[in-house]
């Protein structure tokens, strides 16, 4: 159970141990180079944007304006607080949609997606936790996705942390068929069409059509995909370890102002840890939490509904039936 309390922003959390060991029976040395590999070949594509030919103001338009479509629909608004959580409800059809939009992330399926969060919230900074960075600072960010643990095997994973996902079709379609694949490769054929079609008009030219179909890739894409996963990663690795604590939770959590803003509200941390299930991460007047918004937009209109706001002392976590 979460607690108020006024301690200072730097005070450490007293019980909270200085180093962990690895997951049980996971070894930096076993190495998933499917992962290391994907990851690495998308960094690299991205730095295709500073060659000049292929920087435009189109490409970075839809570069910034996806980190919110993708990032805080996709990732905040749909596989952490609606499906992780279930922070709030909204029509099946607008739950998939959003989805979708989470898997153009590159950063799992919405099943292995919501069982490793969840585990993360039941083993919080304990050394079964997935991603503490009280293992040390890099695991925490993205080393952890790069060894093999053996405590997420799919099977066993899905069957304990995300049976309600696993019920529905839609999901396990995307799971069991390689659906992300295809979702992936469709919108990298979007952004390039749409590029071409904007450069075709705008210099009537088909080397123009090329250059801006390119060009919204690299940045449409690419760019914006590195910059949402180290946004994310920032929550499991910075908000565990420098910030203010609004409450005193049996875990490390921390309110980040800077991942506060740039991950649109997930990094007021440990109000989320204090209250997993509440759709609203900032508690405090100057906690902006543009995710939030987003809900509270939806519920205005008419397509979100039962939007769960803060409780003094917490709530019980959504657990899958």
């Amino acid at each position: 159970m979460a607690t108020s309390t006024t301690s200072s922003p730097d005070q450490a959390h007293a019980e909270a141990p200085t180093r962990l060991p690895l997951p049980e029976r996971t070894s930096r040395r076993k190495i998933l180079w499917a992962y290391l590999l994907s990851v690495a070949l998308i960094h690299v594509l991205a730095l295709a944007a500073l060659a000049p030919w292929l920087f435009s103001w189109f490409g970075l338009a839809l570069a910034l304006g996806g980190i919110y479509v993708f990032g805080t629909l996709g990732i905040n608004t749909c596989y952490h607080r609606l499906l992780t959580h279930r922070g709030f409800e909204c029509p099946l059809w607008l739950e998939h949609a959003l989805a979708v939009i989470g898997v153009c992330c590159l950063q799992e399926t919405p099943i292995r997606w919501v069982a490793i969060h969840r585990m993360h919230h039941q083993h919080s900074d304990t050394q079964p936790d997935p991603h503490s960075p009280l293992v040390d600072f890099f695991w925490s960010h993205c080393g952890w996705l790069f060894a093999d643990n053996p405590c997420l095997s799919q099977l066993a994973l899905y069957d304990r942390y995300a049976r309600d996902l696993v019920k529905d079709r839609f999901y396990v379609r995307i799971e069991r068929r390689k659906g992300w694949i295809w979702i992936n490769l469709a919108q990298w054929g979007v952004f390039y069409v749409l590029g071409m079609l904007v450069g075709l008009a705008t210099s009537g030219t088909l080397a123009g059509g090329v250059q801006l179909g390119l060009s919204a890739v690299v940045w449409g894409v690419f760019v914006r995909t590195v910059a949402v996963w180290h946004i994310t990663w920032s929550v499991n690795s910075l908000t565990h370890l420098w910030g203010y604590r609004n409450y005193e939770t049996d875990e490390n959590s921390r309110n980040n102002w800077f991942v506060g803003i740039v991950a649109n509200g997930e990094g007021w941390h440990n109000n989320h840890h204090a209250d997993p299930r509440s759709a609203k991460h900032g508690h405090k007047w100057w906690e902006f939490d543009v995710t939030y918004i987003t809900i509270d937009i939806l519920r205005r209109l008419g397509l979100a509904w039962n939007v769960l706001p803060p409780r003094v002392g917490g709530r019980k976590d959504f657990e899958p039936a």
